[in-house]
Formats: structure tokens, C-alpha cells, sequence
């Protein structure tokens, strides 16, 4: 890694307050902004995070929906084990129909919450990268119209580029409210975005 960007990554301050506070990664305070503003994962929820290593949002989701909840993450790499015995984590690649299956099998119920943060390796062409970023949010959603109960929330990262628009098309068919945002915690130089949509629509899929 470029000595410049380890450098900038250690004066970041959600970086420097993740140390403190014990989060695996900075990415967590994205999640935790978002939800205090639209409070779209609750108490006792049953919560699916794609992509979830190293475990950052997994950490502030158990917060949230505590021990009546359920939260099962899923990513191609390893997750550090939790303690809590409503916390499960795979290995899986969620492009693949047997990953979807293991997931289908492992929730107790439809899942009242699915999250996303999956990314791309990063090529640094852009365009390339763009497209593979609204691929895996393509596959979340696909995930979603499967795992997903009725009227349940869905929050997925993209990178903003010519096929946002029809990818936010796409995911209002299938929900009542759907927005799209920018935590403060998210890089103002990053082209990170994060769809939030509400009130899942079965029938429309």
C-alpha cells in the first residue's frame, strides 16, 4: 500500500474512533449514522449482512436488535467468530445459488433487514469497477426479493455512475420508500453511495 494513504487512513478520525471504540473497521459508523437517522433496523430484528467482514456492522447491529434478534453475515473471507449465540457468520460467495441456499436455510424467519456493504476488487478503472459494484448490489437484491419479508428494509452500497439511475429504478419497483445516501462517515473524495429502501413490496417482484 502507498505510504501516503496508510498515513491519511491513520489521521482519519472515524479510522482513530473506531481504535477507541473498539470497531473492527470505520465502515461501521456509516451503518450506525444511517440508522439514526431513518431507524430502518429495530430492536429483536432478524438482520442478513452481505459482506460482512471483518464484522463492523455485525457489531453495530447486535447493539441495535440484542439478544431477541438474529444476525447472520456472510462474506468470501473469515469473519472473527462473535460470542453471542444469535450472531452466525459463513464463508460464501453470494454470487453463487448454493450461498443463497445456505442463507435461505440458515435464518430462523424472512429476515426483516438485509445489508450490504460487498464491494468489488478494486481495479482502478473506473468504469470497471463501477459495473461490478452494481453487480453485487444487483445480487443483494436479488438475495433481498428472496430473504426479504414484506414490508422489510434493504441498505446496499454502489458507487455512483451512468448505471445508478436504473439500478435505483430497479429497487423502487420493489419498495415504498427508497432513498439515496451519503453518511458523514462515507469519504467526501469517495464515490460510495448507499441505497436505503423501505417497505418491501413482494408482490412487485
Amino acid at each position: 500500500m502507498p505510504k501516503a494513504w496508510i498515513q491519511d487512513r491513520k489521521r482519519d478520525y472515524y479510522y482513530q474512533k473506531a481504535k477507541e471504540e473498539k470497531y473492527r473497521t470505520r465502515a461501521s459508523y456509516k451503518l450506525s449514522q444511517a440508522n439514526n437517522k431513518y431507524k430502518f433496523i429495530k430492536y429483536g430484528d432478524i438482520v442478513l449482512d452481505l459482506g460482512a467482514a471483518p464484522g463492523g456492522w455485525i457489531q453495530v447491529v447486535k447493539k441495535i436488535v440484542g439478544n431477541k434478534g438474529f444476525i447472520l453475515g456472510v462474506d468470501l473471507r473469515d469473519i472473527e467468530p462473535f460470542p453471542q449465540n444469535y450472531i452466525r457468520t459463513i464463508i460464501g460467495d453470494i454470487t453463487e445459488p448454493e450461498t443463497c441456499q445456505q442463507l435461505l436455510e440458515l435464518l430462523p424467519r424472512k429476515a426483516d433487514v438485509i445489508l450490504s456493504d460487498a464491494s468489488p476488487n478494486i481495479s482502478g478503472i473506473w468504469e470497471v469497477d463501477h459495473a461490478r459494484q452494481i453487480d453485487l448490489a444487483q445480487q443483494a437484491l436479488e438475495i433481498a426479493s428472496e430473504a426479504l419479508k414484506p414490508a422489510g428494509n434493504f441498505f446496499v452500497k454502489v458507487f455512483q455512475g451512468d448505471m445508478l439511475d436504473d439500478f435505483v429504478h430497479k429497487v423502487k419497483k420493489q419498495f415504498d420508500i427508497v432513498k439515496v445516501i451519503k453518511p458523514q462517515a462515507s469519504r467526501a473524495k469517495s464515490s460510495e453511495m448507499f441505497i436505503l429502501a423501505m417497505g418491501f413490496k413482494p408482490s412487485a417482484n
